[in-house]
């Protein structure tokens, strides 16, 4: 949104802006401070305290990261901080008369910052105009008592008053208790164990006050415990657009800085479907057969200009929102009317898949599963001398808004198959595939095109995916076994950890205060975890294995800094271990990911930064460096593809790695093996992927079109002809019909996976649609 030039906060200024108009600031009662591109040292908190009949105040729309500390309005009912960019919200604890609060469009507040303004403002009863009464009740009381019997307990069994009682030994004892009680003292769900471990030391520092000033409170005052569970008593409570919480909006102390990040989530007897409780860790995935839509748009829902800007900084996910205002239930694909072009006689396939309304039963639960039925089209690629044969066989709505057939407008962004067992060798065809989009997650079978599985989130919006694997320990002498796990982010910079065939969303950790925009695995060590998030910043993590009790630990390995988003991320097949590439909004660069016991330093900078052929062609008005697509096609040979070029290249890693790179710039040029033709376009994020053991490229459009080129006799074309390769074969989108007959129109391709031997492809795209192909022999 268009904001006003920023004003400088002085007495004049707020004698205009505020009602009643009067000559003195203590008489003010309602101010408008909206829409100013105001920071919080804008805000001078000295001048605003004269405010002291303050009783209504807008500050929506600027860019507060916080509440200015120490601002007391003893008088304040009402304030509205929509649209800001709210991290922490503690100093909020000073308007101890505020009733009214408004926070939307904040996208880091959780919902533990929730609870903690719950608990923080005694007299707050609506929030973002709903009517929190209640909720709050229960946590300014019952909650707030259980917890306080808990941590009585932990004090009669572990800890003592010194003797003779110093202000040192009673400062140490402090420390020593808080931190116990912080690690040990679980209670409600995970999805709220940062607001616990914040009120576990509010109550456990008043606690201890209360045995050295037994005046204020003997200990003869305790409360009775709830006769309750420990783990779910208290379920979370929702407020408003945020739906899950995020383990660290809170101040650091010493014990948490420490980047060892120690997770026991719940045990598997406590979890819950996840369709009753979406923001528990220890959850269980609900078998689904309808797909629930729903789509992220982190930036508002502007367009990116067609010649973006170089070094242009962006502080919110830029992804970027492209849905249509169209309606319609899961319908039909209509046939297509022309000929095919390789069958002169016209004949057209009679084969119509109708799965509308298919029903599975998974667990104790059945739920329906919203198809789209269509008259697939067979597809020949022609390059190979086994061509490969693709006609789609599924489309489905699986992401949607409140399981809404109608919704046509969630955006699906990543989707990755299934990692074969180790037992098989890593050889054969998977046909399970997850996708992620909007509030939640999915994974299909490809072949009969059911949704076996559906983890949701309420208020996350997931951007990337990855499966790994790793081992689960047994227990009483059993040897571990391999466990096939998923890692899903998004717009709340936490990573979930999922164990799909046991149902289990095992645990999460934070990676960063920002949106996470892509993840990826070593797949020759299933435990190291990379997190590229819009901090512009990868983290290098390792989750380590399970036990049996899926109790797990993450360590921070190393933080490679960018100066731009990342939004791929690729590991060379042959060197996982030792070098990483990222495709950022400014540029590819290259990162030595090698663990090394003579460097210390966790944080990293770029090695080289690749730059390619298309940059020559820039200006002042036209920028070609942001990479948005990357992928292996061989141990070798890299594809990529960079914003607004109508192209995708080829490229020789190992020759390109050799170079010498310039000592200034740090930079090598790519040495381009080809150039693929592909659409001009203006959208960016579009899907490129590659399937290496079939030598077979994909990459969507923005009219639903899949770009596909079969490179087997890659060495007889040459770069310097200037003529870019044609495509194998472009897939034109299936068209499939709303209940009105209407077509819904070809939509943009935000996701490409196949499955290593190329029995399936599978297409995401912006208007809630997966679209599965599937691989037949050929004729």
């Amino acid at each position: 949104p268009n904001r006003q030039p920023m004003a400088k906060i002085t007495e004049k200024l707020l004698l205009e802006k505020g009602s009643p108009k009067t000559d003195t600031l203590e008489n003010i009662k309602t101010l408008n401070l909206s829409k100013m591109a105001l920071k919080v040292q804008d805000l001078p908190v000295k001048l605003l305290s004269g405010l002291h009949s303050l009783q209504w105040l807008d500050l929506s729309g600027n860019r507060l990261h916080e509440f200015p500390k120490n601002l007391k309005l003893p008088a304040l009912r009402y304030l509205d901080l929509s649209d800001n960019q709210m991290e922490d919200v503690t100093a909020l604890e000073s308007l101890s008369s505020l009733e009214e609060l408004k926070m939307e469009a904040n996208l880091y507040i959780t919902v533990s910052d929730n609870h903690k303004m719950m608990v923080m403002l005694p007299n707050l009863r609506i929030y973002n105009n709903k009517d929190i009464s209640i909720n709050a009740h229960r946590l300014r009381g019952a909650y707030r008592d259980t917890l306080r019997t808990k941590i009585i307990a932990l004090w009669g069994r572990s800890f003592r008053l010194p003797d003779p009682i110093t202000a040192e030994k009673l400062s140490k004892l402090e420390t020593d208790f808080v931190n116990t009680a912080r690690q040990q003292i679980k209670f409600g769900p995970s999805s709220v164990s940062d607001f616990t471990k914040w009120l576990v030391e509010i109550i456990a520092k008043e606690y201890l006050r209360s045995l050295t000033e037994p005046k204020k409170e003997p200990e003869s005052s305790k409360l009775t415990p709830l006769n309750t569970d420990s783990k779910d008593s208290i379920p979370p409570v929702s407020c408003g657009v945020n739906g899950i919480s995020l383990p660290t909006k809170r101040k650091k102390n010493t014990s948490e800085m420490d980047s060892n990040i120690n997770l026991t989530p719940p045990k598997k007897q406590h979890t819950d479907v996840i369709e009753n409780s979406p923001c528990k860790s220890g959850i269980r995935l609900k078998p689904l057969t309808r797909t629930n839509p729903v789509r992220m748009t982190p930036q508002k829902s502007s367009q990116p200009p067609s010649t973006p800007t170089r070094g242009q900084k962006t502080d919110t996910p830029r992804r970027v929102s492209r849905a249509a205002n169209t309606k319609g239930d899961g319908a039909q694909v209509e046939k297509k009317e022309e000929t095919n072009k390789k069958d002169p006689k016209g004949t057209k396939l009679k084969q119509e898949t109708d799965v509308l309304s298919k029903y599975k039963s998974c667990s104790n639960t059945q739920v329906m599963q919203t198809y789209l039925r269509f008259i697939p089209d067979t597809i020949y690629v022609c390059f190979s001398t086994n061509p490969v044969c693709l006609k789609p066989l599924h489309v489905l709505q699986c992401h949607s808004k409140q399981d809404s057939s109608e919704d046509f407008s969630t955006q699906l962004w990543a989707c990755a198959f299934q990692p074969l067992p180790v037992s098989t060798g890593g050889s054969g065809g998977s046909r399970l595939v997850a996708t992620c989009g909007g509030d939640s997650l999915c994974v299909i079978d490809c072949e009969t095109g059911m949704v076996m599985k559906k983890y949701k989130v309420s208020g996350e919006e997931f951007f990337s995916l990855a499966w790994s694997t790793v081992l689960m320990s047994r227990g009483s002498g059993a040897s571990a076994q391999h466990c096939s796990i998923l890692a899903a982010g998004g717009k709340r910079g936490v990573v979930k950890l999922i164990h799909p065939r046991n149902n289990m969303a095992y645990g999460e950790f934070r990676a960063s205060r920002k949106a996470l925009s892509a993840l990826c695995f070593n797949h020759h060590k299933g435990n190291l975890l990379f997190t590229g998030s819009y901090d512009n910043k990868i983290g290098m993590w390792d989750i380590g294995g399970v036990d049996s009790q899926y109790n797990f630990k993450v360590v921070q390995l190393l933080v490679f800094e960018l100066s731009a988003v990342p939004l791929h991320i690729c590991l060379p097949p042959t060197s996982p271990s030792a070098h990483l590439l990222t495709a950022c909004e400014d540029g590819l660069y290259c990162f030595n990911t090698a663990l090394s016991t003579n460097n210390t330093a966790k944080s990293r900078s770029k090695d080289i930064e690749i730059t390619f052929p298309i940059y020559k062609k820039e200006d002042k008005d036209h920028d070609y460096h942001t990479v948005d697509g990357l992928s292996f096609l061989s141990d070798d040979i890299v594809a990529s593809k960079n914003y607004l070029h109508g192209s995708i290249y080829l490229w020789s890693w190992t020759r390109t790695k050799a170079q010498q790179p310039d000592r200034k710039s740090m930079t090598v040029c790519a040495v381009v093996l080809a150039e693929l033709q592909w659409t001009n376009t203006e959208i960016p994020y579009l899907a490129l992927n590659t399937c290496p053991g079939q030598a077979y490229i994909v990459c969507g459009d923005d009219k639903g079109r899949l770009w596909t080129y079969h490179v087997t006799n890659l060495q007889k074309h040459s770069f310097q002809t200037g003529k870019p390769i044609l495509p194998t074969e472009v897939l034109e989108w299936p068209m499939p019909v709303r209940s009105d007959q209407s077509k819904v129109e070809g939509p943009s391709i935000n996701g490409v996976a196949m499955d290593p031997e190329l029995h399936y492809l599978v297409a995401l795209s912006d208007k809630n649609m997966v679209i599965v192909w599937k691989r037949e022999e050929s004729l």
